[in-house]
Parts: structure tokens; C-alpha cells; sequence
């Protein structure tokens, strides 16, 4: 199996399993990826979900070129591989738990748009980072160019996608690529998701909420995200955290 999940205490794990291919991924991979994610979204055992490889040393390489050279020509195919990238990263970008990318190997391509549309990105020292359309003439979706100008800033996508350079790990943090450099992010992806676990799911699933519509244009104060400050006071365990804050406080 290519794509596997797993719930351990609250935690998705998805895996990708492809390591001949530096997982990456073919059609059929991506639409049982689109569904992982969207069963681990669903799931209400789950309170925080990690995108990964199965095996270490690995995250994902993109799509498999094999995969593209034999079914190019084919109108159908090219429309499904759109529409399961795209239920992949809006899957994850769209999800109100928090996702992590534990990053153990190169991420290139799709990859990085799995990456990019994740919430935090923990990355191995030897990780390698690129947006590499431009190498096969291939368009690159909007939405990913949005995720990709949203973490970098204009400039540093211009650079990414005009010249398909590869960048090392400590690149990608200097410029807002990844969020923390880790021998194992695996590891260290577990112990955030756990901390995060502590934390009020409300709270995460409106800020991502607002983060969403600052994305995609809309800044200003409106009738929903009042009523969601107001009356986030009476949701269910708000008095709890507040009497526990008091109490360590006082």
C-alpha cells in the first residue's frame, strides 16, 4: 500500500510509501493520498494530523515522471491528476485540525505543494526543497503558487519557480519555506501535534478560518467572525481553561 493512516492518541499520521521512488506519487496514489486526508479531516478521534514518509529519509519527490510520460497524451488523465492534487492540498490547507509535514528527504515539486499546505513544516538538515515545474514545461496551479507567495513572500516565489533551483534545508528556513530544522522531525512532529492536542480545537479551527479568507483577499471584520469572537466566551470548556488559568496565575 502507497498511502497508509493511522490514529495513535488523537494523532492522523498519513504515510507515503514509495521509497524506489522517493514517493513520488502516481494518479492512483494521489487520489488514495486526496482520500487519507480527507478521512483523517473527518475523523473525530483525530485532533491533529502529520503528513510523512513511511519510510526515513524520504518525504516526497513530487509527481512520478514515469507516470506522466506514459499518460500525458491522455486528456481524461491529466484532468484527474489536476483535480487529486488539488484535493490534496486543499484537503490539507482547508482542514480546521492543525497539520504538520515532517519532512525527512527531498521535497520537490508536488511535494512541495503537500508541504506548503500544511500548517507547521519540520524538515531533516539534509532535506532538499524545490519548485521545479519550469524544468518539464509544466504549468504550476495557482493555488500552490498562492501557498508558495503566502510562506516565502513574492520575491522568493518569483526566485523558486523562475529558476527551479533546488535549496537546502537551512535556505528554506531563511526565507519561511519550513518553520523548524530537526534530525528527526518525525519526532519532533509528534511532540508538537501532542502539545497542540492541549490546546483549544475552537480556537485553532477559527484562526485557520481567518487565516483562509486573509489569503484569499477578505481582511476586514464581518458579521460571522464577530459573532465567532463573541461568543467563543460560552462555548463548552472555555470557563474550564479560563478557572484553570486564574489558578496558576493567582
Amino acid at each position: 500500500m502507497t498511502i497508509s493512516r493511522s490514529n495513535d492518541d488523537g494523532i492522523g499520521t498519513i504515510l507515503m510509501d514509495r521509497p524506489r521512488r522517493k514517493n513520488a506519487l502516481q494518479l492512483e496514489d494521489w487520489e488514495a493520498l486526496a482520500s487519507a486526508i480527507a478521512d483523517a479531516d473527518a475523523d473525530d478521534d483525530v485532533r491533529a494530523i502529520i503528513l510523512t514518509s513511511a519510510q526515513p529519509g524520504l518525504f516526497c519527490a513530487g509527481a512520478d515522471i514515469a507516470d506522466i510520460a506514459a499518460h500525458h497524451e491522455d486528456a481524461e488523465w491529466r484532468a484527474r491528476k489536476y483535480e487529486a492534487v488539488q484535493a490534496c492540498n486543499r484537503g490539507l490547507w482547508s482542514s480546521d485540525k492543525p497539520v504538520i509535514a515532517a519532512i525527512d528527504g527531498d521535497c520537490i515539486g508536488g511535494g512541495c505543494g503537500l508541504a506548503l499546505a500544511c500548517d507547521i513544516r519540520i524538515a531533516a538538515p539534509h532535506a532538499r526543497f524545490g519548485v521545479t515545474p519550469a524544468k518539464l514545461g509544466i504549468a504550476y496551479a495557482r493555488f500552490d503558487t498562492a501557498l508558495l507567495v503566502a510562506a516565502v513572500g513574492i520575491a522568493q516565489a518569483r526566485r523558486l519557480l523562475i529558476t527551479a533551483d533546488l535549496i537546502d534545508a537551512p535556505e528554506a528556513l531563511r526565507i519561511g519555506l519550513i518553520d523548524e530544522i530537526s534530525d528527526d522531525p518525525r519526532s519532533l512532529a509528534n511532540i508538537r501535534a501532542q502539545a497542540l492536542q492541549s490546546l483549544s480545537q475552537h480556537s485553532i479551527a477559527v484562526s485557520k478560518k481567518h487565516l483562509r479568507a486573509i489569503m484569499q483577499g477578505t481582511v476586514l471584520e464581518d458579521a460571522e467572525s464577530r459573532s465567532l469572537f463573541i461568543e467563543s466566551y460560552t462555548r463548552e470548556g472555555f470557563r474550564e481553561r479560563l478557572d484553570s488559568f486564574v489558578r496558576r496565575k493567582g
